[in-house]
């Protein structure tokens, strides 16, 4: 199969927990740190240094909790990607369970909606979303763990093979997946490039690659693994990688 991407895009990751932007360590809330309060002066950070797309996530939506302020975090990032030329694109997942959650979330303006759970759950919901809304705009995330897809939060693992599930929702239609070795995530050990890139091989794929981006090495090695992206999250907050330097990789 065919998984060489056209382009390759660097996603800054804004991860929200009651309205701050946070970064967790293997998915874990109690392995929390806080880098903002404003997650719209956070997006405008990363619009400024040259993001093209954002990648948001509504960390309490994806654990099941209540919104706590995520919603209009979301609204007020989208009001600062609008006003960038040409506008910048956001990716945004997180508790997302529902075909309407699904049309309430792309009714902000967001290009394309990550599903998890419910994908895994419900696969009709993405056939549904696939074909109301197009293939560029959904995609999923395939979150693994020691070789096994992880759902509700992370707390939860599905026995089916994360590569068979991959081929059965590119046969659906599916053109855009999110990879992340769980272990990694959070954590700064470096990007399982190698995993993502046989994951894309063996599905058909596009696959952005996530958890563990280090230094800027990591983004090279996703690129040079024909990946369509990467996704860099704790290395950006942290000074380890500079966008600009990133972004023209």
């Amino acid at each position: 199969m065919s998984h060489k991407a056209e382009t390759f895009e660097v996603y800054p990751a804004i991860d929200l927990r009651a309205g701050k932007v946070v970064r967790l360590v293997e998915g874990d809330p109690r392995r929390q740190t806080v880098y903002g309060h404003s997650p719209a002066g956070v997006a405008r950070r990363w619009l400024d240094e040259g993001a093209r797309w954002l990648h948001v996530v509504n960390l309490d939506g994806a654990f099941g909790e209540q919104d706590q302020g995520n919603l209009k975090a979301l609204e007020e990032i989208m009001a600062e990607a609008s006003k960038s030329v040409p506008p910048v694109r956001v990716q945004f997942g997180g508790g997302l369970r529902t075909i309407e959650a699904v049309r309430q979330a792309l009714g902000t303006g967001v290009q394309r909606v990550i599903l998890g759970t419910a994908a895994i759950e419900k696969p009709l919901i993405v056939a549904g979303a696939i074909s109301e809304f197009g293939a560029d705009r959904v995609g999923i995330a395939f979150d693994v763990r020691d070789g096994r897809m992880q759902v509700r939060g992370w707390v939860e693992q599905v026995e089916e093979n994360p590569i068979d599930l991959g081929a059965r929702f590119y046969a659906m239609g599916l053109r855009t997946g999110v990879y992340t070795n769980v272990r990694r995530d959070g954590g700064g050990q470096g990007i399982d490039s190698a995993a993502a890139r046989e994951f894309a091989e063996a599905t058909g794929l596009a696959v952005i690659a996530s958890g563990g981006v280090a230094a800027i090495e990591d983004v090279r090695l996703a690129r040079q693994a024909g990946l369509s992206g990467v996704i860099v999250g704790r290395a950006l907050y942290e000074g380890q990688v500079d966008l600009k330097e990133a972004l023209q990789c």
